[in-house]
């Protein structure tokens, strides 16, 4: 029934373009406009009906993205207050996927994650 929206515990799935699958919660998936555009069932998109996108990007790539959305999924409902660990996640990033991660968050309307990967890329001499 296309009227209702989808439960955000539903799994859906993320295939790489070199083969490698992904299965993450639709809430965490939702993170990146991109691909919650693509599952929104009201957009008539294959990839709703089959709870399967298929990213443009390596593996490598892909499940960067989604610890990413996975880190702003569980920080998304903290207050003000508390104090987000943003190093940890930028600490994790492999200098040799930087820029084609920075490519991959443009592309994936992620642009929170573009903010974290500006700096560690200025910071180790790549110029964008």
């Amino acid at each position: 029934n296309s009227s209702v929206e989808a439960d955000p515990e539903d799994w859906v799935r993320i295939i790489s373009n070199d083969g490698y699958t992904f299965l993450l919660r639709r809430k965490v998936a939702k993170m990146s406009g991109t691909i919650r555009a693509s599952l929104d069932e009201t957009g008539g998109f294959a990839e709703a009906e089959t709870k399967t996108y298929r990213s443009q990007e390596r593996g490598i790539v892909v499940q960067k993205m989604i610890e990413y959305m996975s880190f702003k999924a569980h920080y998304s409902t903290v207050g003000p207050q508390e104090e987000i660990p943003v190093n940890d996640i930028a600490e994790r990033l492999p200098l040799e996927i930087l820029l084609e991660l920075l490519l991959a968050a443009e592309y994936q309307d992620s642009m929170h994650v573009s903010l974290i990967l500006y700096p560690v890329v200025l910071m180790n001499g790549f110029k964008v």
